[in-house]
């Protein structure tokens, strides 16, 4: 199976309350939440340049699968006009093969034939 990108979310393990519980003041509270605010915002932004990366990736894989696709479909198409020239040849060379085939049992035939009436 391929890998598709997939961002990975991490959850922390300190909750809000346990960090305000932690905290001596308000205003240290504030600091430590305006630095978490600042970190998701940093966080989100990478996911942004991840997903932007990974949607790159797929255009990419998909443009090498769309070129595989047209030479394979121009193949096919040289390979199609082959087996319908061959077709038609085989077919000829049948024919020809049946007549000749004829042929050899009239002669074959001719010959007992004229054998049998003067031998």
């Amino acid at each position: 199976s391929h890998h598709l990108c997939r961002p990975h979310y991490h959850k922390s393990k300190y909750h809000a309350h346990s960090i305000t519980e932690l905290a001596p003041s308000a205003p240290f509270t504030l600091l430590i939440g305006q630095a978490t605010m600042a970190k998701q915002g940093s966080t989100l932004q990478n996911y942004n340049n991840e997903l932007v990366k990974c949607i790159e990736d797929l255009r990419e894989k998909r443009e090498e699968v769309n070129r595989q696709i047209l030479q394979q479909e121009e193949e096919k198409a040289k390979i199609q006009k082959e087996l319908s020239r061959l077709t038609d040849r085989l077919s000829k060379i049948n024919e020809s093969l049946a007549r000749k085939l004829q042929a050899r049992k009239e002669f074959d035939n001719t010959i007992q034939e004229t054998e049998a009436a003067y031998m």
